[in-house]
């Protein structure tokens, strides 16, 4: 056998045991929240496994949905990704390229490293299926600036009334009442969503579901006519359609706005010092509040794991199971000593300083009463579509409440 041939069947032979690279699409920056402590444990672990080399890819949030459709078309989907619809989950799961996590993490000993109330969350929107990863269990609820609101004689709103008297006051001053990213267009219609959990009850979207309730129904148009007084009286500041979700946290981080309506993963940005320009103790927390005539409970909070993040069938051999075991048994211990981030995953190292505001979310999470699901949750990729890229047009006054309504209506059929 001559030198080069011996080459050859080596490398033939070392490819027949290299374990395929991990590649995670996420629409987080590298450096940030669930995506950075992922990343890290990921190279942690390429170290001493280098057969398995780690990528991260870029996808805008804005384009996930369609790039997501694309690459399953061609069977191209990556090892792991971010994906925001459950409809499309639940076509990629039937076509093999979404696995499934309960049998895969009991497969590898490693269940029980899953918070239970994740789990049910995950399974309520996925049809009893465990098909993500509980990166992040988060309440939903607005952030507010106590210093802004202790300067203008405010404290935190009990109704919807209030919230909106109080903003009328701060902008009369010149202070930006809401920070709020309409080019991501999901932190308007969240609004929509937390106001008709409280019109009509926290169960409100799975009526919609079963047919019992329509969204033309009066408190859904109610919904939609508050959210776009807001917008219409430039609560959001201006041009709330190009705002990126980056510029909308750093809004609020930097004093510029007095509130913003947001989830609980924002934590690692709140926590990081050399964001966060008005401090920690200057930040405060309260749920979406009642509205006139409404059934729903101000102990109520809308929950949800993070942005929905699956791993494809496709890869899920004895290798990407080592990987999943390693970055997994240690995903909710680092997220929440390094970011201050509450995950869906068990923690058996509670740090001795836990930052303030994880302590005031773990505070608010152990007192809710029922959890909710974002606006869109049970919808189509196609209503999803036109629950979202309405809601710019909503703020804006270029389409009325009951239009915006009636068209997703329709859009469900």
């Amino acid at each position: 056998m001559t030198t080069r041939t011996a080459a050859l069947s080596a490398l033939l032979v070392l490819g027949t045991t290299l374990a395929a690279p991990v590649t995670f699409l996420s629409v987080q920056n590298e450096d940030q929240g669930a995506t950075k402590i992922i990343g890290e444990l990921a190279r942690e672990y390429q170290k001493t496994n280098p057969a398995s080399p780690y990528t991260y890819q870029n996808a805008p949030q804005t384009d996930l949905a369609q790039k997501l459709q694309l690459l399953a078309a061609s069977s191209s989907l990556p090892t792991v990704y971010n994906i925001d619809q459950p409809a499309l989950l639940g076509q990629l799961y039937k076509t093999g390229q979404a696995a499934d996590l309960e049998a895969t993490f009991k497969k590898l000993g490693i269940y029980n490293t899953l918070n239970p109330a994740a789990v049910a969350l995950i399974k309520r929107q996925n049809d009893g299926r465990l098909v993500t990863l509980p990166l992040e269990l988060n309440i939903e609820g607005f952030w507010y600036n106590k210093a802004i609101f202790a300067a203008n004689g405010l404290k935190e709103p009990r109704t919807w009334a209030e919230l909106v008297k109080d903003a009328a006051t701060l902008n009369a001053k010149g202070l930006q009442p809401f920070a709020a990213s309409g080019d991501q267009k999901w932190p308007l219609t969240r609004l929509i969503g937390g106001y008709a959990a409280r019109k009509y009850g926290y169960d409100v979207m799975d009526r919609v579901k079963a047919g019992t309730l329509k969204l033309t129904d009066p408190g859904f148009v109610e919904a939609a006519r508050a959210v776009q007084d807001l917008g219409k009286k430039n609560y959001f500041g201006k041009g709330v359609n190009t705002v990126d979700y980056a510029t909308a946290v750093d809004q609020f981080l930097q004093g510029k706005a007095a509130m913003i309506y947001m989830g609980s993963w924002v934590l690692s940005d709140f926590n990081d010092a050399a964001r966060n320009k008005i401090g920690t103790q200057n930040i405060g927390l309260f749920n979406f509040p009642a509205v006139t005539g409404g059934k729903g409970s101000t102990n109520d909070w809308s929950l949800n794991t993070g942005i929905s993040t699956a791993v494809n069938q496709k890869f899920n051999d004895a290798d990407l199971g080592n990987w999943i075991k390693y970055v997994f048994t240690r995903y909710g211990n680092k997220a929440l000593a390094e970011s201050g981030m509450i995950t869906g995953f068990t923690v058996t190292q509670t740090p001795r300083n836990l930052p303030v505001l994880t302590s005031l979310t773990q505070t608010k999470l152990k007192a809710v009463k029922n959890g909710y699901l974002w606006f869109e949750a049970n919808f189509s990729p196609k209503a999803t579509s036109v629950a979202t890229d309405n809601a710019q047009l909503l703020v804006t006054g270029d389409i009325t409440p009951q239009d915006y309504m009636s068209k997703l209506q329709d859009a469900l059929k």
